[in-house]
């Protein structure tokens, strides 16, 4: 029996990314539950579903190499990478963002998944000239004539950055299949950064998504219905 495709979630301990491992299983992908502090949540996903929990820092770039040269050394093809790791979300005005602040943000979303989708580029996806990458975005980061959300900055700094790996990716590598997508509030943790009233507030006006609503418009942007 040929081994199963991998598809690799950076986050994939956190509930949007748990929830795209669970559904990429069930499309019959071996998931790659990647995770940075969530150790005991990312083998209880892998477990869960099947698939395998495997350290992956985007803030270290040894760690991002480990990484690759383990998909790499596999038999099995790498079908899709999901980027949906974010660190803590912190709410400040923008003159009051910190150096540290907006450093980790533009790790974590930026140049970490760079050099990652480098590496996977020359040492996975090219030898058969085909796979996928989604990024998350995020509704707050305004566009069509919305505004950016007020007091998020590094956050919506950031992913404006990651929304700029995935066009420059996509420009020199035609043959990749790169998407994002753009959830607005979802039911993760992210939400205790916000006051229980703002929140009450948001939900009166729009539902809020679930993880599982997310995890399936990245399974149609990563391989299609």
């Amino acid at each position: 029996m040929p081994s199963r495709e991998l598809f690799l979630v950076a986050g994939g301990s956190g509930a949007i990314g748990g929830a795209v491992c669970d559904l990429a299983a069930a499309r019959g992908f071996l998931p790659i539950v990647g995770y940075c502090r969530g150790g005991a949540a990312a083998e209880a996903i892998a477990h869960r579903c099947g698939g395998r929990a495997i350290p992956l820092d985007l803030t270290s770039e040894s760690s991002i190499a480990r990484v690759v040269d383990d998909l790499a050394a596999q038999e099995a093809v790498l079908t899709a990478v999901v980027l949906a790791a974010a660190p803590p979300l912190a709410l400040h005005p923008f003159t009051e963002i910190s150096s540290d602040e907006i450093a980790t943000q533009l790790q974590v979303a930026v140049l970490g998944p760079q050099r990652l989708l480098a590496l996977l580029v020359h040492h996975c996806f090219r030898k058969n000239r085909r796979g996928s990458v989604v990024g998350v975005l995020t509704k707050a980061m305004g566009e069509d004539g919305r505004s950016a959300a007020s007091g998020m900055g590094a956050y919506v700094i950031a992913k404006w950055g990651l929304a700029g790996v995935l066009a420059a990716l996509a420009a020199d590598y035609p043959w990749l299949r790169v998407r994002s997508v753009k959830p607005g509030f979802t039911e993760t943790r992210m939400l205790k950064a916000f006051d229980d009233r703002f929140l009450a507030l948001q939900r009166q006006r729009e539902a809020f998504l679930t993880p599982q609503d997310v995890a399936s418009r990245i399974l149609e942007a990563a391989v299609g219905t």
